[in-house]
């Protein structure tokens, strides 16, 4: 009996394989093909309209009908199906627009048939032979083309190899849409034995064949009975609790799990449904997309001439790439990364090739380069991205943050103040309120120096924001790398917390403010609650496949010089005030004593020419606490 089974398969799969090729050999002479095959078609269903009619015993004078009236029904099926462009159509991919199209054209071709064959005939022609001609036809025409995609998806699954049992977190939408493409996409090799979902209506319901085994709670079980080897997530719109929920359930699986691209990412076009991927930590925080002002940013940058400083590092990379899609008529990268920043003009031409990029190689601290560039270039915008940021290292060498940080960003702001540049948008830090470290000093010194340079023709405005996940100097690409050697992460202090935002989020708020300013402000953006480095630690090694604790260890080390247990929104004395965007907020502190901070200003460059980190250090500090 197994023996038979075995013949039997293999005679399906040799059947299989010669239909596929006969399918490929006729693709050179496709029309042709597609159109003898619908003369056929229509030829079979019109000869077994009148079998049926007169019950498979047609009079002499019926064939005689029969052949005098199938010509003209082939032309006018022939005409009205390439009106509706039957012949252009790859059968493989037949969809329900495919099968609605074939509904109008028969149905019009079956009206002007009859309309057709009554004034040619008078009323001696059987009308029940075009009703039944319409259904044959429909099902002949229709049924073709699903049997072709039929045979085309039974030799894909032949064809696929490492084949992975998978069930889908998900029976809404997204889930139908990801067993279609999943279906169509040779590069992903799933079996989908089910879906969870936790609403009661859909419990025992199939989609595409595919029953749903019980609500998100079983999955653990579901994947037990069922042999499943990975859970595909197909929730993109799920809210941060639901998000956290569906993970840990995953997580108690004990089977790896994929999610389907964000919401923002699948509305702009960014990705495709199955273009599924690993669940990152920043998945975890469940930010919902943002609604920006799009008029107002368009008006703004469109036409525009912008120069980024920075512009290849992680902030001013995205910026550049956010801008890109606003069509502004010119986009200076200034940045002394020459390796990083080839590669971020290359993916710029690529992807925007109507749009005029200009890369530059220079440092901020050279005044003569940058006023070349500015003076070159005349931009009406500049982002100033720019900056030391790494917090331990900045501690160890102090005099470097502040010639780059506070010095090289007035460079730029007179440089630019001077060339008569629109706007000035400084990318400041949540570091920069009350600040214990140099980097976070040396960025409320900054947000200082654009206060005093405030003034026409230049409208200065700094945007402060908390970490970046991913960015260049997170904890993020740390926890990795630490990962991948083995262990063990290293975390601080298991009551560090710290407020995190997406690269893109943050890129796209930082154009708001900018878009919002009117001179002297100082923004801040909503960053959502803040987040236990402990716990975001524990999620990042799960994800990654392994136990915290057992597989990997997880060290508190203590606080850095630089750091603190959890970082400030607003300085002393500030006071938050309310935008037209729910996320931006004017950080405002009215003291500010403009004369006397270039007083200050000049002590601290003096001091810094001199190289004495301790007198310039406590300089620095004085500073920051009184700004």
């Amino acid at each position: 009996m197994g023996s038979m089974r075995l013949h039997i398969k293999a005679l399906q799969d040799r059947v299989t394989q010669l239909a596929v090729e006969m399918i490929k050999r006729s693709i050179r002479y496709r029309s042709g093909v597609i159109i003898g095959m619908h003369i056929a078609l229509v030829s079979l269903a019109y000869f077994m309209a009148f079998l049926l009619r007169f019950e498979f015993r047609m009079p002499a004078e019926q064939w005689n009908l029969f052949l005098r009236t199938l010509p003209l029904l082939l032309i006018i099926r022939i005409a009205v199906f390439a009106g509706f462009h039957l012949y252009k159509g790859l059968w493989r991919y037949v969809s329900m627009p495919d099968i609605v199209a074939i509904l109008k054209a028969v149905t019009l071709s079956s009206l002007i048939f009859l309309a057709s064959v009554l004034l040619v005939s008078g009323h001696g022609f059987p009308r029940s032979v075009v009703v039944l001609d319409w259904v044959l036809c429909l099902g002949l025409v229709g049924g073709a083309r699903l049997a072709i995609r039929a045979l085309r998806e039974l030799a894909l699954d032949h064809a696929r190899v490492g084949v992975r049992r998978a069930v889908i977190v998900g029976a809404g939408d997204a889930g139908e849409m990801l067993i279609r493409d999943l279906g169509k996409d040779m590069t992903v090799n799933y079996e989908v034995v089910g879906f969870v979902d936790d609403d009661p209506r859909k419990q025992q319901m199939e989609i595409h064949g595919i029953e749903v085994l019980g609500p998100i709670d079983q999955l653990p079980q579901v994947c037990r009975d069922n042999g499943v080897e990975e859970v595909l997530i197909a929730v993109p719109s799920a809210t941060q609790i639901q998000r956290r929920r569906i993970f840990a359930i995953c997580r108690e699986s004990r089977v790896p799990f994929k999610t389907v691209p964000a919401i923002n990412e699948l509305f702009r076009g960014k990705a495709r449904i199955s273009q599924l991927q690993e669940v990152r930590p920043e998945d975890l925080l469940g930010r919902q997309a943002l609604q920006l002002d799009v008029d107002r940013l368009r008006e703004e940058i469109q036409g525009k001439r912008i120069l980024v400083t920075g512009a290849a590092g992680s902030i001013g990379s995205e910026l550049c790439r956010q801008l890109s899609v606003f069509e502004p008529e010119l986009l200076v990268l200034f940045d002394r990364a020459e390796s990083a920043l080839y590669f971020m003009d290359l993916e710029l031409r690529r992807e925007y090739r109507s749009l005029k990029i200009i890369p530059v190689v220079g440092d901020i601290l050279e005044r003569t380069r940058v006023q070349e560039v500015v003076d070159t270039y005349n931009p009406d915008l500049v982002y100033h991205a720019a900056a030391y940021k790494h917090v331990p290292l900045m501690e160890a060498h102090p005099l470097e943050a502040i010639q780059n940080n506070i010095f090289g960003t007035e460079t730029v702001a007179l440089v630019a103040q001077q060339g008569k540049v629109k706007k000035f948008v400084f990318i400041s830090t949540d570091k920069a309120v009350n600040p214990v470290g140099v980097m976070g000093m040396t960025k409320r010194i900054a947000e200082g120096v654009l206060q005093a340079c405030n003034d026409d023709p230049t409208t200065f405005v700094a945007v402060r924001f908390g970490n970046v996940l991913g960015s260049d100097g997170s904890v993020l690409p740390l926890f990795r790398w630490q990962i991948a050697q083995g262990g063990p992460v290293t975390v601080t202090d298991a009551e560090a917390t710290r407020y995190f935002m997406l690269l893109s989020e943050a890129v796209q708020l930082v154009l708001q403010a900018g878009a919002m300013g009117r001179g002297g402000e100082v923004f801040f953006l909503d960053m959502g609650e803040p987040v236990r480095i402990l716990d975001l630690a524990h999620n990042l090694v799960r994800l990654s496949g392994f136990e915290p604790g057992d597989e990997i260890q997880i060290e508190l080390t203590g606080l850095r010089p630089g750091e603190r247990l959890s970082e400030k929104l607003i300085l002393e004395g500030e006071t938050l005030h309310p935008t037209a965007h729910e996320k931006v907020r004017i950080a405002q502190k009215p003291d500010f004593d403009r004369d006397r901070f270039r007083l200050d200003l000049e002590t601290l460059r003096d001091l810094l020419s001199r190289r004495n980190p301790e007198t310039t250090l406590e300089h620095l500090k004085s500073m920051a606490s009184q700004y």
